[in-house]
């Protein structure tokens, strides 16, 4: 295995545990949000562009849930 091998390995494993994770606190949904962004660039070095853009997406989805999230937290606790 290469290192770009190894790289897009522990973004998509990353990817799996937030998501897994993500009922327990918002900033696991951040941490999913940010390895979606790893396994893009895993994507695009790798000369996966449809993978690439369809990751920059998946990140783009999660940030907007975390945005979403801490909102709805804090509105609870005040």
């Amino acid at each position: 295995m290469d290192i770009l091998t190894i790289y897009g390995l522990i973004s998509v494993l990353l990817m799996l545990l937030f998501y897994t994770m993500e009922s327990r606190s918002a900033w696991y949904v951040l941490g999913f949000s940010l390895s979606c962004v790893m396994a893009s660039v895993y994507g695009f070095l790798q000369g996966a562009w449809p993978f690439g853009g369809v990751e920059l997406v998946w990140s783009a989805v999660a940030l907007r849930r975390w945005f979403q999230r801490c909102k709805s937290e804090r509105e609870k606790s005040a």
